[in-house]
C-alpha cells in the first residue's frame, strides 16, 4: 500500500518547518511505503529552502512540487495529479501531528468499504482567548481560528463534513468524482473556503462513506493575526460567499431574498433562547453580528453570480450545503 501526505503551502515557512518535522517523526509498519508531497503554491519566502533541505535529510520520503497558478484547490489539484499513492492524506502547513496520525487516519482506507476518513484538529495547547472571543459553549466561535473538529471519543461512521487539515481518502475518489473545486478555496487577499468540505460533500452525497478515528490527532497553531475581530468577520463574510456558490444562487441588484431575512430571524430566536438578554454579552453579540456577515456574504455573492453562471472546474457534480461553522 502506498500513501501520499499532500501539504499545501503558501508564505509559512516557518510553520511548515515544524510540520514537516512533525510528519518526519510519523509511525508506520514497515510494509508500508509512505512519501509526503509539499506542493509550493508559488511562495515568496524561504518555502523552497525549507522543503528542499527536508528532501536532502530524508530522501525518497520527501518531495517538492512547485505550482505557481495560485489559489489552495489548483495546488491540491497540482499534488494530486503528481502522485501515483492509492490513499492520499491531507493536512496543512500549520499543523503539528501526533505520531500515529498518519497510520491511523488511513487505515480504514485499507478496506474498500470507506471512501475517506477524517480525525481531530486540535487547537495548540495553552492557548488563550481574548475576552470577546468564545471557544466554547453556544457561542463557540472555534472553528475560524483552526477549522476545530472534535466529535467525541467514538470511532465509527461520520455522518459531517470533515476538513482538509486532517482527512484522506483513497485515490480512486478523486478518479471517479473530479477535483477539488478550483472556485473555491483561499487564495492570496480572499478569504473564500469550502474545498474541503465540497469534496467531502460530494462523496456523501454520491453514498460514499466516511470513517471517524479520534485517535488521528493534528494540532492547529493560530497565527496571531486570527485572532482580531476584522479576521472573524473576513471569515464568516467568505464562508457566506462560498455558500452561494455551492447553492448557485443568482439574485438582481438591489434584491434582498425573504429567505436571507427568514434566515437573520431565525438565528437571533435561536440566541435568545439561550439568553434572552444577549445583547448585553459581548459573545452573543458578536456571534449574531457573524451570522448577519455570513448570511450578506451569500447575498453579495448571489449578485455577482447573477451576470453569468460561475464554472466549476473539478466538480462533476454540485456538493450539498456546506455546513457553516457558528
Amino acid at each position: 500500500m502506498h500513501i501520499t501526505v499532500i501539504v499545501c503551502t503558501y508564505n509559512r515557512c516557518e510553520s511548515l518547518g515544524k510540520a514537516l518535522a512533525s510528519i518526519a517523526s510519523s509511525v508506520l509498519p514497515d510494509a508500508v511505503e509512505w512519501e509526503v508531497l509539499i506542493v509550493d503554491n508559488n511562495s515568496r519566502d524561504q518555502t523552497r529552502a525549507v522543503s528542499h533541505d527536508f528532501s536532502d535529510r530524508y530522501p525518497g520520503r520527501f518531495r517538492y512540487l512547485f505550482e505557481p497558478k495560485q489559489g489552495k484547490s489548483n495546488a491540491l489539484n497540482a499534488g494530486i495529479r503528481a502522485t501515483a499513492g492509492q490513499i492520499l492524506a491531507f493536512t496543512d502547513d500549520d499543523v503539528t501531528v501526533d505520531p500515529l496520525w498518519l497510520q491511523n487516519v488511513t487505515a480504514p482506507l485499507l478496506i474498500n468499504e470507506w471512501a475517506g476518513a477524517a480525525g481531530r484538529i486540535r487547537l495548540e495547547p495553552n492557548f488563550q482567548p481574548p475576552a470577546w472571543l468564545a471557544i466554547t459553549g453556544p457561542f463557540s466561535l472555534a472553528a475560524p481560528l483552526a477549522a476545530e473538529f472534535d466529535r467525541g471519543e467514538d470511532e465509527g461512521p461520520l455522518d459531517e463534513l470533515p476538513y482538509g487539515a486532517n482527512m484522506a481518502f483513497r485515490r480512486f475518489m478523486f478518479e471517479k468524482y473530479g477535483d477539488f473545486r478550483a472556485d473555491l478555496g483561499p487564495t492570496p487577499g480572499d478569504e473564500i473556503r469550502g474545498e474541503d468540505t465540497e469534496f467531502a460533500g460530494r462523496l456523501m452525497a454520491a453514498g460514499e462513506r466516511l470513517y471517524y478515528v479520534p485517535s488521528a490527532v493534528v494540532n492547529h497553531r493560530v497565527p496571531q493575526e486570527r485572532v482580531k475581530k476584522r479576521y472573524f468577520r473576513s471569515y464568516y463574510f467568505a464562508q457566506g460567499r462560498s455558500v452561494a456558490r455551492l447553492k448557485g444562487i443568482k439574485l438582481p441588484i438591489r434584491k434582498i431574498p425573504g429567505y436571507s431575512l427568514s434566515e437573520i430571524r431565525g438565528k437571533l430566536r435561536w440566541v435568545a433562547s439561550l439568553d434572552r438578554q444577549w445583547f448585553l454579552n459581548a459573545h452573543g453579540r458578536f456571534f449574531c453580528e457573524l451570522a448577519v456577515l455570513h448570511i450578506l456574504g451569500q447575498i453579495v455573492e448571489g449578485y455577482r453570480c447573477f451576470n453569468g453562471p460561475r464554472t466549476k472546474p473539478g466538480s462533476q457534480t454540485a456538493g450539498p450545503l456546506q455546513k457553516a461553522a457558528g
